[in-house]
């Protein structure tokens, strides 16, 4: 059984929300988290739900071997994931989920060829941009970025070991599960 699965997908997707209704429901499973040069968004807090890092604090992080994955995710931030907790989670036995982007689930399947990767999809492309939209996080110009990076991402499911549809958080959040158990 893999203890690391990678939750990956394009945006708006609802990854982070079936991520949390698995942590929700399975307390023994934990949750990478994720750092970024991004701002935080209203709400989000450092060291819970990213680590908001500097340009300088990622460079150096990603310069001294400490990211496990990292990748520019939109054109503009940088996304990693923190090599140490993920080791140590691993080390103990115990199973973590990574909820990262399709270039940092290639680099984990490089490092880390055992780790279950598993594309979360849209149930249709109208749904993503509607889900995007409702959000109201990313303007129209960043909304417009994000989809044509999405239009990328989605060619990428072949490279995952599975695909989900996320048309109910209740139903995909079990077939994550269901495969981290099988």
């Amino acid at each position: 059984m893999s203890k690391l699965t990678v939750i990956a997908g394009p945006t708006a997707v609802g990854k982070g929300t079936v991520v949390r209704r698995i942590l929700e429901t399975h307390p023994d499973i934990e949750l990478s988290v994720s750092a970024t040069t991004r701002l935080p968004r209203p709400g989000e807090q450092h060291g819970v739900d990213y680590y908001f890092l500097t340009n300088e604090q990622f460079d150096q992080m990603v310069a001294d071997g400490n990211m496990l994955e990292f990748a520019v995710v939109h054109g503009t931030n940088r996304y990693g994931t923190p090599r140490e907790p993920v080791e140590r989670t691993l080390a103990a036995g115990r199973q973590m989920i990574l909820e990262i982007d399709i270039q940092g689930a290639r680099q984990v399947r490089k490092s880390l060829p055992d780790a279950l990767l598993v594309f979360i999809a849209p149930p249709s492309w109208d749904e993503l941009k509607r889900r995007l939209s409702m959000r109201g996080t990313e303007d129209p110009a960043e909304q417009d970025r994000r989809l044509d990076t999405a239009k990328l991402e989605m060619q990428a499911q072949d490279e995952f070991d599975a695909v989900i549809i996320n048309e109910h958080v209740d139903k995909c959040a079990q077939q994550v599960v269901d495969l981290m158990q099988a």
